[in-house]
């Protein structure tokens, strides 16, 4: 999905909750990751990668100039063969420590995967959860952004707003505002119904 679809979106969705809720949960994400210098996990269940959030991450990073968003993806069946960057293990979260963020994208919520996730918040990793919601994940996590089944979005279409809105420049006076923010916002400047007339 790109700016101009994400703007789109977010014009769909004006004055529903999801678009604070989806501002609020990145701001919560990329304010933890820039108080700490980085240190983003991305992991979700063995059945569900977040490959395309990763993407997005990435281009945030990039894009926003905030490279602490740039996340480590973490794979439950990664193997030591795999390129750098999808050969990153469930061993990972282990080693996490005070400092670092773990983003968990989870529909559903496989024991093996909750027992890690406690780990890390006992050792002082920032857990954030985007997911079904009303769960122990929910409960684990210091912030979350539910998703349940049957909502008006799903769980893919939140995560495009959640990245757009943690790349978004705005709320970080150290970086300049770049091509895709200025595109955003002419986007959804062009897609904004008229002013009403006085």
């Amino acid at each position: 999905m790109d700016a101009v679809r994400v703007a789109l979106l977010r014009e769909v969705l004006a004055g529903t909750e999801w678009l604070e809720a989806t501002r609020r949960f990145a701001g919560v994400l990329r304010g933890s990751v820039v108080a700490h210098g980085g240190g983003l996990l991305l992991v979700g269940t063995p059945e569900y990668e977040p490959w395309h959030l990763a993407a997005h991450l990435v281009d945030e990073a990039a894009w926003s100039g905030t490279p602490e968003l740039n996340p480590t993806l973490v794979r439950h069946d990664a193997r030591p063969g795999d390129p750098a960057h999808l050969a990153v293990g469930p061993g990972r979260i282990a080693a996490a420590r005070r400092g670092e963020t773990l983003l968990v994208v989870a529909p559903e919520e496989p024991a093996p995967l909750l027992e890690r996730v406690h780990d890390a918040r006992r050792a002082g990793v920032t857990v954030l959860a985007l997911g079904c919601g009303g769960g122990e994940l929910e409960a684990m996590a210091h912030e979350t952004l539910a998703v349940p089944e049957g909502a008006a979005l799903d769980l893919d279409s939140v995560q495009h707003l959640v990245t757009a809105a943690a790349g978004e420049n705005g709320n970080s006076p150290r970086v300049r505002r770049g091509f895709r923010d200025r595109l955003s916002r002419l986007a959804e400047t062009l897609t904004a119904p008229p002013a009403a007339p006085w």
